[in-house]
């Protein structure tokens, strides 16, 4: 299978590119896929292809900017071109732009491979019926919100003209059925992206190491996890260090460099900025503690099955699709209520005080995040794919005769 896949890919900064290093990771060890075609958006420095395995060749076509109204010719064009057996897109509804019309446009590639009779999957990473939109930083203007999701239900039925839409969460597959009556909804869970050896579950003695990850400054903040672990410092009389791990979201640049002269005067409050792949399983590996500063939630959480990859803890919001991701995919941690100092906190130090505690919650995230490898969950986008193609083979035959 010649396999196109529509994303952003690193070192981009557009959404969703980290996930997409490791869904061609995947794909490319698998017998039945004989190339790549990475149908990317376009960046200054080369795409990051050094992977260790063996696998499939790998064509990639920078053919999309963010934001750009000619996304829909440019890409449709490298498809024509690469002839792919079959295409998968990587998506969210701002995926190729948060621009409205910018935006519209790139989401009707789904609907141009179908009418060329292309197969083809959408992976949606999140649906805007289930997204907080004054949470999560959109707006808090009630008619605004009314024309946010008029847009989104808009673009949700482009994106249900692709031959099959994949959502990582059960309940997202029940809304869409629901509202728009889909019989194409399939539930294909996040899948892990790594899967370390069995960790040891023993940590260095000091710092404790308290770490977030990821991009911050919409729903995303910081401030209520660095006010909490100076709380639990001085309650407990442990050796605190606080990472935070990643960088601005593009929506507020600026944000962490605010936070960082903001509290300066905090001893042991590291920045990483950006986290290159190879510093991603150190990063991991060396902290007590994985908190989700959150006071909303857009889709599951890659950070979280992430975190249960290397056996750690850790402290959620009890809301929205993380809640869910525990009851659904068997994740456990010490949750808290989202805008309250004094849960966070309280949320720590109950497991950076009680290391069977802490040690019980990382066995059973590293139990879940062993469930779904990502060569799993490519495995059962192939089998959606092998199945469109035949059902579209019949169709042709029914046809000719």
């Amino acid at each position: 299978m010649k396999l196109a896949i529509v994303t952003a890919y690193p070192p981009s900064k557009v959404t969703l590119n980290e996930y997409a290093y490791h869904l061609v990771k995947s794909f490319r060890q698998k017998e039945n896929v004989t190339e790549i075609i990475l149908l990317t958006d376009k960046t200054p420095a080369a795409k990051d292809l050094n992977f260790t395995e063996d696998g499939c060749k790998i064509t990639v076509k920078e053919c999309w900017k963010f934001n750009s109204y000619t996304n829909l010719i440019s890409v449709t064009k490298a498809i024509n071109r690469s002839k792919p057996d079959a295409v998968l897109f990587n998506l969210q509804f701002m995926k190729f732009g948060d621009k409205k019309i910018a935006a519209a446009l790139g989401l009707m590639l789904p609907l141009v491979c179908r009418m060329k009779g292309i197969p083809n999957i959408v992976l949606l990473h999140n649906i805007l019926e289930e997204v907080d939109l004054e949470s999560a930083g959109f707006t808090s203007n009630k008619l605004v919100q009314k024309v946010y999701n008029y847009i989104g239900t808009n673009l949700t039925r482009l994106l249900l003209h692709a031959d099959k839409v994949a959502v990582t969460m059960q309940k997202y597959a029940y809304v869409l059925e629901a509202k728009y009556l889909a019989d194409n909804i399939i539930m294909i869970p996040h899948g892990t992206f790594e899967v370390a050896s069995t960790p040891s579950f023993k940590l260095p003695r000091s710092p404790l190491k308290i770490m977030t990850f990821g991009k911050f400054g919409t729903y995303k903040k910081v401030e209520s996890m660095i006010e909490a672990v100076e709380k639990v410092r001085k309650i407990s009389g442990l050796d605190l260090e606080i990472v935070i791990a990643g960088t601005d979201n593009p929506n507020v640049p600026g944000y962490l460099a605010n936070v960082q002269e903001k509290y300066k005067h905090v001893s042991q409050l590291t920045f990483t900025g950006y986290v290159e792949e190879a510093d991603v399983a150190p990063l991991f590996n060396e902290s007590a503690v994985v908190v989700f500063p959150y006071t909303s939630t857009t889709g599951s959480s890659g950070v979280l099955h992430q975190a249960g990859s290397y056996g750690k803890a850790v402290v959620m919001p009890n809301l929205g699709d993380l809640a869910l991701l525990v009851k659904d995919e068997g994740y456990r941690g010490e949750f808290f209520e989202p805008n309250s100092v004094d849960s966070l906190a309280n949320a720590i130090k109950a497991i950076v005080t009680n290391e069977s505690y802490r040690i019980s919650l990382e066995k059973a995230n590293y139990k879940a995040a062993t469930a779904f490898p990502m060569e799993r969950i490519t495995d059962m986008y192939l089998e959606e794919f092998e199945a469109i193609i035949e059902k579209k083979s019949e169709r042709v035959g029914d046809l000719v005769v």
